[in-house]
């Protein structure tokens, strides 16, 4: 019997979205990881007279650049992702997943393990899951200095999910690109997943968009 990966950061922030619904939406879309530009700058180009400078990236893995439960980057992307590391390289890119490296769900790391190996990429292990770890992203960037990192709005998290990764963005001060077709075919993804998107056009609808970047922890 499989184990069942409960979220209880994502439980308790519910009431957080409940009542600013704007913090699960993104400021930028891309239909796959293989439309994201690169720089990431690029995709928040209309953000008004606001110079945007992304300096690091965190990125999901289950359905943005991965297909779940594979550590290696799906092949159709392996190209964008070396582009990716070329332009944030080292400690400037940065996986954040709520299966690799959630302390929770790989208590021994190996999963973490596997995908650094697969990727190349630094996984953050923590202790609190998506939308709950900006704290701990933040310290990793704080403990690398030579990332050029100071402060949250330097950071774009890229990911599938409005309610972990595109939440995680806002909670913490920084820009959420949404990755919002992924890997998995639309009639194969979770029911949540679909429920999202749905979610984003109908808030905007209503007047609703990705609040301004603001750290918290200032």
């Amino acid at each position: 019997m499989s184990k069942l990966n409960l979220n209880l950061s994502a439980s308790l922030n519910i009431f957080k979205l409940i009542a600013k619904p704007s913090l699960c939406l993104p400021h930028a879309t891309v239909p796959t990881f293989n439309d994201l530009p690169i720089p990431l700058n690029k995709a928040f180009s209309g953000n008004g007279d606001k110079k945007v400078d992304i300096k690091a990236v965190v990125l999901d893995k289950d359905d943005c650049f991965a297909y779940p439960d594979h550590n290696e980057v799906y092949e159709d992307y392996k190209e964008r992702m070396e582009a990716l590391r070329a332009a944030y390289p080292g400690r400037r890119l940065l996986i954040v997943s709520n299966t690799a490296g959630a302390q929770s769900w790989d208590k021994d790391g190996k999963m973490a393990s596997a995908v650094e190996k697969a990727t190349g990429i630094t996984v953050l292990p923590h202790g609190v899951k998506k939308p709950g770890c900006g704290d701990e992203i933040m310290s990793y960037f704080r403990a690398h200095p030579e990332t050029g990192v100071t402060s949250p709005h330097q950071i774009a998290v890229v990911g599938d999910r409005l309610a972990t990764d595109m939440m995680l963005a806002n909670m913490m001060g920084s820009y959420g690109i949404w990755v919002k077709d992924g890997v998995v075919p639309h009639q194969q993804k979770s029911i949540w997943s679909r429920v999202e998107r749905s979610v984003a056009p109908f808030l905007v609808s209503r007047g609703y968009a990705a609040p301004e970047p603001v750290s918290p922890f200032e």
